[in-house]
Parts: structure tokens; C-alpha cells; sequence
């Protein structure tokens, strides 16, 4: 948690331990935090400030790993500008009128629960990428097995599937390959 002022510090504290998070370390700065994360690995970020700028929610977003855990920012004022910097930022939550002890737990779940739907939905797209990647490296494998052996798609699949099975390999890994053969060839 990043707070300066110490009895607040303490409220913040007292009403973390009520919502169940027992293992707490503050830090009174924001510069503070790259530090303190290079010995810690927190499973989440509160974070309290005044009037944040952008460089600073920027910043914030790339020292606490904003995409890799759950980040919550208290504000006490912003403007759509500052709202889409958080956003930028990855930032899970981003309260603005200040940090209130009885929305503390409420504002944590919710940043867990975005933060965790957002890399499941990041997990996806990237499985979707890869699957994409791996159909052209297939299609283009598939591709110079027709043309060197005068075979047909089907043919051509069915022998990448086989030398895969024989090599107890994935055929992507076969077709990478032969790709990576075949442009060494040129």
C-alpha cells in the first residue's frame, strides 16, 4: 500500500485486515514502490494519492506491473484525461473523491475480479494469436509438401500428422520445421 500519511496509513490498515488481507507493508512514497516491489512480490496495490498527473499514473501502471497484478488508486479529484491515463495505465480500479475505509474492501474485490476477468480475456486473445500462428505455419508447411510431392491438402495434412506421431512431436512443431528447413533451402 502507498501512503504518506500515517494515521490514515493505519485506518487503511484496520480496514484491510477486516476485509481478510492480514499481510500488509506500506511504503509512504510512490518512488518508493519500484524498491520495495524489487524485494516483494504483492499479490495486489493500493495505491492513495491527492492529484496524480499522468507521468505519474504512468509510471505507477509500469513499476507495479499494473498488467501482471490487481492495482487500486484512490483520488481525490481527475479528469477524463487522468481517467483515460489510468486506464492506459492497466490500472484494475481507479476511485476518484478519496480513499474511504468502508470502500476499501468492496474496491479491492472488484479491482481482483477485473483484473483477473481482463488476463483471462488476455490469456484468450493471445491463445487465439498463437492458434492463428500456428494454422499459417501449418497451411504454408502444407504448402511446400504439395508442391514438392504433387499431393493434395489432405495428403499433404496427413503426412505432417504422421511425421509427427512417428517423431512423437506436434505437428506444428513438425511444420515449423520444415518451414525453417525450407527457407534455409532458399
Amino acid at each position: 500500500m502507498v501512503e504518506h500519511d500515517q494515521s490514515k496509513a493505519r485506518e487503511i490498515i484496520d480496514a484491510l485486515v477486516d476485509g481478510g488481507w492480514t499481510d500488509v507493508t506500506v511504503i509512504a512514497s510512490a518512488e518508493a514502490l519500484e524498491r520495495t516491489l524489487g524485494q516483494q512480490d504483492p499479490d495486489i496495490i493500493l495505491i492513495d494519492l491527492a492529484n496524480p498527473d499522468r507521468d505519474t499514473l504512468e509510471h505507477l501502471g509500469l513499476v507495479s506491473n499494473a498488467r501482471g497484478r490487481p492495482v487500486a488508486m484512490f483520488v481525490d479529484r481527475t479528469d477524463e484525461g487522468m481517467t483515460q491515463a489510468a486506464i492506459s495505465a492497466g490500472l484494475s480500479a481507479y476511485v476518484v473523491d478519496g480513499l474511504q475505509k468502508n470502500r476499501i474492501k468492496p474496491v479491492l474485490e472488484t479491482a481482483i475480479a477485473r483484473f483477473k476477468m481482463v488476463a483471462k480475456m488476455q490469456s484468450e486473445l493471445d491463445a487465439a494469436k498463437q492458434a492463428l500462428s500456428d494454422r499459417k505455419t501449418i497451411d504454408r508447411a502444407k504448402g511446400l509438401l504439395m508442391r514438392a510431392r504433387k499431393i493434395s491438402e489432405d495428403e499433404a495434412y496427413t503426412l505432417l500428422r504422421k511425421t509427427a506421431m512417428d517423431q512423437g512431436r506436434k505437428v506444428i512443431d513438425v511444420a515449423t520445421a520444415l518451414v525453417t528447413a525450407a527457407d534455409l533451402l532458399q
